[in-house]
Protein backbone atom coordinates (compact mmCIF):
# COMPACT_ATOMS: atom_id res chain seq x y z
CA UNK A 1 0.00 0.00 0.00
CA UNK A 2 1.38 3.23 -1.01
CA UNK A 3 1.27 6.18 1.19
CA UNK A 4 -1.58 7.79 -0.50
CA UNK A 5 -4.16 5.15 -0.66
CA UNK A 6 -3.31 4.99 3.35
CA UNK A 7 -4.22 8.47 3.77
CA UNK A 8 -7.36 7.56 1.39
CA UNK A 9 -8.54 4.58 3.42
CA UNK A 10 -7.77 5.54 6.63
CA UNK A 11 -7.33 9.21 6.83
CA UNK A 12 -10.50 9.91 8.06
CA UNK A 13 -10.49 7.16 10.99
CA UNK A 14 -7.46 8.82 12.14
CA UNK A 15 -8.80 12.40 12.21
CA UNK A 16 -11.72 11.45 14.61
CA UNK A 17 -9.29 9.80 16.74
CA UNK A 18 -7.13 13.66 16.90
CA UNK A 19 -10.89 15.14 17.43
CA UNK A 20 -10.96 12.81 20.42
CA UNK A 21 -7.53 13.59 21.82
CA UNK A 22 -7.53 17.32 21.18
CA UNK A 23 -11.05 18.31 21.54
CA UNK A 24 -11.41 20.94 18.89
CA UNK A 25 -11.26 20.12 14.89
CA UNK A 26 -9.31 22.63 13.68
CA UNK A 27 -6.41 21.60 16.16
CA UNK A 28 -7.88 17.71 15.12
CA UNK A 29 -6.60 18.83 11.59
CA UNK A 30 -3.35 20.69 12.38
CA UNK A 31 -2.58 17.05 14.41
CA UNK A 32 -3.44 14.85 11.73
CA UNK A 33 -2.33 17.14 9.11
CA UNK A 34 1.49 17.37 11.12
CA UNK A 35 1.88 13.36 12.28
CA UNK A 36 0.59 12.69 8.19
CA UNK A 37 3.94 14.66 7.52
CA UNK A 38 6.17 13.03 10.16
CA UNK A 39 4.83 9.77 9.09
CA UNK A 40 5.55 10.68 4.89
CA UNK A 41 8.75 11.59 6.29
CA UNK A 42 9.93 7.75 7.09
CA UNK A 43 6.97 5.93 4.85
CA UNK A 44 9.99 4.70 2.86
CA UNK A 45 11.68 2.88 5.74
CA UNK A 46 8.82 1.72 6.92
CA UNK A 47 6.97 -1.90 7.03
CA UNK A 48 3.67 -0.68 5.22
CA UNK A 49 2.89 -4.25 5.60
CA UNK A 50 2.52 -4.42 9.57
CA UNK A 51 0.56 -1.88 10.99
CA UNK A 52 1.29 1.56 9.84
CA UNK A 53 -1.89 2.04 12.04
CA UNK A 54 0.01 1.93 15.38
CA UNK A 55 2.89 3.66 14.20
CA UNK A 56 0.80 6.95 13.32
CA UNK A 57 -1.39 6.58 16.68
CA UNK A 58 2.19 6.87 18.17
CA UNK A 59 3.41 10.03 16.06
CA UNK A 60 0.07 11.66 16.89
CA UNK A 61 0.02 10.83 20.82
CA UNK A 62 3.74 12.00 21.18
CA UNK A 63 2.77 15.01 18.48
CA UNK A 64 -0.12 15.96 21.39
CA UNK A 65 1.79 15.37 23.96
CA UNK A 66 4.85 18.03 22.90
CA UNK A 67 1.55 20.21 22.06
CA UNK A 68 0.00 20.21 25.67
CA UNK A 69 3.91 21.23 27.31
CA UNK A 70 3.91 24.31 24.97
CA UNK A 71 0.43 25.80 24.94
CA UNK A 72 -2.29 26.18 27.25
CA UNK A 73 -5.65 23.54 26.89
CA UNK A 74 -8.91 25.29 25.92
CA UNK A 75 -11.76 24.35 27.46
CA UNK A 76 -15.39 25.23 25.86
CA UNK A 77 -17.85 23.70 28.67
CA UNK A 78 -21.21 23.63 27.82
CA UNK A 79 -24.16 25.62 29.26
CA UNK A 80 -26.68 23.09 29.38
CA UNK A 81 -27.08 19.14 27.96
CA UNK A 82 -29.65 19.15 25.01
CA UNK A 83 -32.47 16.95 25.57
CA UNK A 84 -32.67 13.25 24.31
CA UNK A 85 -34.84 12.47 21.63
CA UNK A 86 -35.66 9.56 19.42
CA UNK A 87 -32.92 6.58 19.29
CA UNK A 88 -33.04 6.88 15.64
CA UNK A 89 -32.59 10.63 15.29
CA UNK A 90 -29.19 11.07 13.18
CA UNK A 91 -28.93 14.30 14.91
CA UNK A 92 -29.14 13.18 18.03
CA UNK A 93 -26.87 10.75 17.94
CA UNK A 94 -24.67 13.91 17.08
CA UNK A 95 -25.84 15.74 19.91
CA UNK A 96 -24.57 13.09 22.40
CA UNK A 97 -21.59 12.95 20.42
CA UNK A 98 -20.41 16.34 20.72
CA UNK A 99 -21.40 16.65 24.70
CA UNK A 100 -19.29 13.33 24.69
CA UNK A 101 -16.55 15.31 23.15
CA UNK A 102 -16.80 18.29 25.33
CA UNK A 103 -16.63 16.27 28.63
CA UNK A 104 -13.82 15.07 27.39
CA UNK A 105 -12.04 18.24 26.77
CA UNK A 106 -12.85 18.95 30.88
CA UNK A 107 -10.58 15.74 31.62
CA UNK A 108 -7.07 16.32 32.19
CA UNK A 109 -4.79 15.33 28.95
CA UNK A 110 -3.62 11.95 30.15
CA UNK A 111 -7.20 10.66 31.48
CA UNK A 112 -8.43 12.18 28.21
CA UNK A 113 -5.66 10.22 26.34
CA UNK A 114 -6.22 6.63 27.76
CA UNK A 115 -9.70 6.73 27.43
CA UNK A 116 -9.44 7.46 23.83
CA UNK A 117 -7.08 4.96 23.02
CA UNK A 118 -8.88 2.47 25.11
CA UNK A 119 -12.45 2.63 24.65
CA UNK A 120 -12.29 4.58 20.67
CA UNK A 121 -9.07 3.01 19.49
CA UNK A 122 -9.89 -0.28 21.13
CA UNK A 123 -6.20 -0.72 22.09
CA UNK A 124 -5.01 -3.08 25.05
CA UNK A 125 -4.13 -1.55 28.61
CA UNK A 126 -0.62 -2.88 26.94
CA UNK A 127 -0.49 -1.13 24.21
CA UNK A 128 -1.85 1.95 25.23
CA UNK A 129 0.39 2.27 28.34
CA UNK A 130 3.25 1.80 25.48
CA UNK A 131 1.85 4.60 23.70
CA UNK A 132 1.44 6.89 26.48
CA UNK A 133 4.78 5.86 28.23
CA UNK A 134 3.53 5.20 30.82
CA UNK A 135 2.89 2.14 33.05
CA UNK A 136 -0.23 -0.11 33.02
CA UNK A 137 -1.03 -0.02 36.09
CA UNK A 138 -1.12 4.18 34.89
CA UNK A 139 -3.17 3.48 32.07
CA UNK A 140 -6.04 1.84 34.73
CA UNK A 141 -5.51 4.57 36.56
CA UNK A 142 -6.22 7.81 34.69
CA UNK A 143 -9.17 5.45 32.14
CA UNK A 144 -10.85 4.87 36.10
CA UNK A 145 -10.95 8.13 36.91
CA UNK A 146 -11.86 9.89 33.81
CA UNK A 147 -14.90 7.41 33.27
CA UNK A 148 -15.40 8.58 37.03
CA UNK A 149 -14.93 11.96 35.88
CA UNK A 150 -17.55 11.27 33.10
CA UNK A 151 -19.97 9.92 35.03
CA UNK A 152 -20.21 12.54 37.35
CA UNK A 153 -20.14 14.87 34.32
CA UNK A 154 -22.70 13.51 32.00
CA UNK A 155 -26.06 13.38 33.36
CA UNK A 156 -27.87 10.09 33.72
CA UNK A 157 -30.08 10.10 30.89
CA UNK A 158 -27.22 10.93 28.48
CA UNK A 159 -25.10 8.05 30.04
CA UNK A 160 -28.05 5.90 29.07
CA UNK A 161 -27.77 7.29 25.44
CA UNK A 162 -23.77 6.45 25.66
CA UNK A 163 -24.06 3.22 26.24
CA UNK A 164 -27.07 2.39 24.39
CA UNK A 165 -24.58 3.75 21.35
CA UNK A 166 -22.08 1.29 22.74
CA UNK A 167 -23.68 -1.76 22.83
CA UNK A 168 -24.83 -1.09 19.13
CA UNK A 169 -21.67 -0.48 17.77
CA UNK A 170 -20.38 3.10 19.11
CA UNK A 171 -21.74 6.80 19.45
CA UNK A 172 -21.63 8.92 16.28
CA UNK A 173 -18.24 9.66 15.92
Amino acid sequence: MDFVEFVRLRGDRHLRTAVLLTGDWQAAQDLTQTSLAKLYRVWDRLDTGSEPDAYLRKIMVNTQRSWWRARWRREAPLAAVPDRASDDDAAERQAVAEVVRRALLTLPPRQRTALVLRYFEDLSEAQTAELMRISVGSVKTHAHRGLAALRATLPDDLLVAVNEGAERGGVER
